[in-house]
């Protein structure tokens, strides 16, 4: 696996994980066994994601945060249900 795979599966995990999920960031910190070319590539990715936000902090960490997104079930293969009764058939 090379370094840039590694990187982007730390990153992909964290960002995935339950409890970044619910607080919508969370903050990567550069291990020494980052390189700087995949460590720049990485941030690029990210940065260049419309729905995520990066604020460079002073110790050299990334927070990613992210809004919301609002499920669209329509047309999604949802079914729709009929709340209207029925006569029962006997």
């Amino acid at each position: 696996m090379s370094g840039i795979e590694r990187l982007g599966l730390r990153v992909s995990s964290m960002i995935n994980h339950p409890v970044a999920q619910i607080q919508r960031w969370v903050t990567i910190h550069r291990l020494d066994t980052d390189g700087d070319r995949e460590w720049e590539e990485v941030i690029g990715v990210i940065a260049d994601t419309d729905e995520l936000e990066l604020t460079l902090n002073d110790d050299g960490s990334v927070t990613v945060r992210w809004e919301q997104q609002e499920l669209e079930t329509a047309g999604k293969g949802v079914p729709e249900f009929d709340l209207e009764e029925e006569a029962a058939p006997f």
